[in-house]
């Protein structure tokens, strides 16, 4: 990441949280890249570098909500963490569910962190802030290239 503003890949199907997101991210002091996909089999084809998504930069961090047409956000997870070029890249749940059912599955399947999603503005702004400054200035991430 050095010298590189951060990359984000936001997993999210729901377009309103989408541009929430989007607002609050362009207000950081600093403003991370991000990518945008809309459902978890798009997720896999962006991580993967299939199609489309070829020549893209994997990202630092995925946020990933869980319940998405075609692949879910449970289904990503495990994806990811069977696939050796992709286990290490940390993934923050954010999503409406606060069932303890889905919170567990997650953390069973690998999640960083589980967030449940904001519904007005400033608390997205807060929420934003606060992942931006613990997965960007606090935590050291794993590097793709060692």
């Amino acid at each position: 990441m050095a010298g590189n503003p951060p990359r984000i890949l936001l997993v999210e199907d729901d377009q309103e949280d989408v541009v929430l997101i989007r607002k609050a991210i362009q207000e950081l002091k600093f403003i991370p890249q991000m990518d945008i996909v809309k459902d978890g089999q798009e997720c896999m084809d962006y991580l993967r570098k299939a199609g489309q998504y070829a020549a893209v930069t994997s990202p630092d961090i995925v946020l990933l909500d869980l319940n998405m047409p075609r692949k879910d956000g449970r289904e990503v997870l495990l994806e990811m963490r069977a696939d050796q070029r992709l286990k290490k890249i940390p993934v923050i749940i954010l999503t409406t569910s606060e069932s303890g059912v889905d919170i567990n599955k997650a953390y069973e399947l690998g999640a960083n962190c589980y967030i449940n999603k904001p519904v007005d503005f400033a608390q997205v702004q807060k929420v934003v802030e606060e992942i931006s400054h613990f997965w960007f200035t606090i935590v050291k991430l794993p590097n793709e290239n060692h």
